[in-house]
């Protein structure tokens, strides 16, 4: 916290406490979008077109694919409770496993071995929106190489409940409208997310290790922990590293969450300001789209972020246009590595973390973020990425060096409370267990799962191939085998996907525009 002491988030706490609805915090809408990459039992990626049975990646909300044919994406409905939604994360998973005959799901955030000629771009049927996606996908692999784009990863979405923006709207005595309050306060929790996420890296990073492969000729400057694997000694998450999602091509960009405006203002500069380097790429050559254009990032999704404002959008219509008419709806936590210790990549006990750490986000002073600030934020995470265990690390807070232990162990002190709102009515007190899982990795680096990680390795003898390849085969065994099914919810999924073909047919005859005129109507203002 700022200067030890927070009074923005005292007031805000004990107003909540103090109002009578002691529950005001539960009945946040929490969902999960997990990627997994699709690879051969010798754990090689497969080639194979997304399977059929899965529905068509175009058109089903729940499977479907992210930047490539071999990277299923499984998106769950927004939930209550975060038992319902790890429910039915694992029904989804089960109906995969059995639709996937030998193929496993790579049960690690960073690849197996691959290199870029071998990784085929998603395809999403021959239709306008269809060929978009694909030319899309197609321009980040000419920006940033397709290995890069294999990196998978677990998104958290989170929108808190009605009856929380009552009860702030009342402590804030707030005149707005609530369409424009609820936004302003989304906007807080970006900003302190930004300053506070670097212990998610730490306390969730799972990808301390990669296999040689992931460089593909570039020069590795990690130390070899074997003969196929290079790792970073006391790192928690090369995935949100340099190494990995943090790479130079987009140095450039910055984008503000002072406000909405700003925001809106600085990815819509970006996705219209010709990029020299890309120019050079060519937009449409030879006839073929190598990407949507040549500007700094082709859409808005093209920006990475540890955490994103997010509004649903209407058919057609873009991500900042959407924010625009309506306002932030939901934050999508995009910095959470997947977990080879949970079969389904993600645990309770982690989103119930998340959750209460949202809150916090949301209930701290916010002032705005200056661009020194942003610069000492973002070597905050890069040093936790890279060097989170290291003993005695210190990071920028207000200016000055302060060790980044004594700081974790404030913020999650500060959270007791919050758990206790969010457990209200729950005599196992979920929430504060979760808390406590959390402190206990803060008080014992080693419970960490990053040095998890690299303590199976060592202690296995295992490359980081072979350990993810062994956790890949029980994770599937597990669902096939072990796992209860629930045989209505796998009904629906099959139903689903067969609806979904048939929704990509209907788009595809539908396309009046060639695929030129579509293009730029997309694009244009």
């Amino acid at each position: 916290m700022r200067n030890m002491v927070d009074k923005k988030f005292e007031r805000r706490l004990a107003g909540l406490i103090n109002s009578g609805a002691r529950g005001v915090l539960r009945g946040g809408r929490k969902g999960v979008e997990k990627e997994s990459l699709r690879v051969s039992p010798a754990g090689e990626l497969e080639q194979t077109p997304h399977p059929a049975a899965l529905g068509s990646p175009l058109t089903n909300e729940h499977i479907t694919t992210d930047f490539s044919e071999s990277l299923i994406e499984l998106v769950t409905p927004p939930f209550r409770e975060t038992w319902e939604l790890l429910q039915y994360l694992c029904d989804i998973h089960q109906f995969v496993y059995r639709h996937l005959d030998e193929e496993l799901l790579w049960s690690t955030s960073m690849p197996c071995a691959v290199d870029d000629d071998s990784i085929p771009l998603a395809q999403f049927g021959g239709s306008n929106v269809g060929r978009m996606k694909t030319t899309y996908r197609r321009g980040l692999g000419m920006r940033y190489g397709r290995i890069m784009q294999a990196i998978s990863g677990v998104h958290f979405n989170y929108s808190f409940s009605s009856d929380l923006w009552d009860a702030l709207e009342f402590i804030n005595q707030s005149k707005q409208a609530r369409q424009d309050f609820v936004s302003e306060q989304y906007f807080g929790v970006l900003r302190n997310y930004r300053r506070f996420g670097w212990l998610v890296l730490y306390l969730f990073g799972t990808s301390p290790a990669v296999s040689k492969n992931f460089f593909a000729g570039r020069e590795i400057t990690l130390p070899s922990l074997d003969e196929d694997t290079v790792y970073e000694p006391y790192g928690t998450s090369l995935r949100m590293s340099d190494v990995g999602y943090r790479n130079k091509n987009q140095a450039t960009v910055s984008v503000s969450v002072n406000s909405l405006d700003e925001y809106v203002r600085d990815l819509s500069r970006a996705i219209s300001t010709p990029y020299p380097p890309y120019e050079k790429i060519g937009v449409k050559v030879n006839g073929e789209y190598l990407q949507l254009n040549a500007n700094i990032l082709q859409i808005e999704n093209e920006y990475y972020s540890f955490i994103r404002p997010k509004r649903i959008a209407r058919s057609g219509e873009r991500p900042t246009k959407a924010l625009r008419r309506a306002g932030v709806e939901y934050v999508e936590v995009r910095a959470l590595d997947v977990s080879a210790f949970d079969p389904v990549g993600v645990n309770q006990n982690k989103l119930r973390f998340l959750e209460a750490f949202l809150a916090l986000c949301l209930l701290s002073d916010s002032r705005p973020i200056g661009r020194g600030e942003q610069e000492a934020l973002d070597e905050n995470h890069l040093r936790v990425a890279r060097r989170g265990r290291q003993p005695g690390l210190t990071l920028n807070r207000d200016g000055r060096e302060f060790p980044m232990l004594d700081w974790a162990r404030e913020l999650l002190d500060s959270m007791q409370g919050l758990c206790e709102l969010l457990d209200h009515g729950e005599p196992a007190r979920p929430y504060a267990t979760a808390l406590e899982q959390q402190r206990a990795k803060v008080d014992d680096v080693e419970r960490t799962p990053s040095a998890r990680l690299l303590g199976e390795m060592r202690q296995s003898g295992e490359s980081f191939v072979q350990l993810s390849r062994r956790m890949s085969k029980m994770h599937k065994d597990y669902f096939l085998d072990l796992y209860p099914p629930n045989e209505s919810r796998l009904a629906e999924f099959a139903a689903a996907a067969q609806q979904s073909h048939e929704e990509q047919r209907r788009i595809e005859a539908a396309d009046k525009w060639d695929f030129d005129t579509y293009l730029a109507h997309y694009l244009a203002d």
